[in-house]
């Protein structure tokens, strides 16, 4: 009796084991940065659990850094928010082992003023706000470089910051600034580069900037996962949901025009 006790509730726990797996296998979460690129993934989410069944939980977050935190520790299966030089920064940074999965958007950054209509405009001495997390702090500076207002040291290096300025012929004012907080700071300041992660929400379109990067800039994002994990069922699922044509759709229609598919 005991024995048949024994092997019944072994039994059951494999049992719950398995439907445990399956259950996780089933069930993942994802991270993203709060705002229109959330209702972007909402669209994949939906066509992964109409197709595949896979039940997707979104994780919001309002700043950069947290998202890879929360991936590392295992606290999410993915995240949808960062292109591939900032992941790599953070993971010479920080240590992490993460991967691509799959490639979402093109979102350029632009730079926007609320006092003046052209660069030329900019004054001498003008505060220039840029956002202060690694790669776009320096894809704002090249975009300054390219455009002959400041001369960088390496304009090849996507990590500069505004020490590796060697001519600033205009004595701008550089102001290092967390990326979420920009919008905020645009009427203090003469003009802010700006992620359309941010810059959308606030109201602000790609057409007013005074100068962005056009659709061949090769910060495209993407679908970072756990080293392993990018061939796994459910995440390749998710990528596939996201490839589609209605996901590219909705970020037309949120983004106008300034979120291109990185996947076509």
């Amino acid at each position: 009796m005991r024995n048949a006790l024994i092997g019944t509730l072994a039994a059951s726990a494999l049992t719950l084991a398995i439907g445990q797996a399956n259950a996780d296998e089933h069930s993942i979460k994802v991270g993203t940065v709060a705002g229109p690129e959330t209702d972007v993934m909402q669209v994949a989410v939906d066509i992964a659990e109409r197709e595949y069944g896979l039940e997707v939980e979104l994780v919001e977050f309002t700043d950069y850094v947290t998202p890879n935190a929360a991936l590392a520790d295992g606290s999410l299966d993915a995240n949808a928010y960062q292109h591939e030089p900032y992941m790599q920064s953070m993971v010479e940074d920080r240590g992490y082992d993460f991967a691509i999965a799959g490639r979402t958007f093109v979102y350029p950054i632009g730079a926007y003023s609320e006092k003046y209509d052209s660069l030329e405009e900019l004054p001498d001495g003008a505060t220039i706000a840029l956002p202060n997390d690694p790669t776009n702090e320096g894809r704002s500076l090249i975009l300054l470089h390219n455009k002959g207002l400041i001369t960088l040291d390496d304009p090849s290096n996507l990590q500069a910051t505004p020490l590796d300025i060697v001519e600033n012929p205009h004595n701008f004012d550089f102001r290092e600034i967390e990326a979420a907080q920009l919008p905020r700071v645009l009427p203090d300041v003469d003009m802010a580069f700006i992620n359309n992660t941010f810059a959308q929400p606030a109201g602000l379109s790609l057409d007013d900037a005074l100068v962005s990067e056009g659709p061949e800039s090769p910060y495209v994002n993407i679908i970072a996962v756990r080293a392993g994990d990018e061939d796994r069922e459910a995440i390749q699922q998710l990528v596939d949901a996201y490839q589609r044509d209605e996901v590219a759709a909705k970020a037309e229609e949120l983004f106008k025009g300034a979120a291109v598919p990185g996947w076509k």
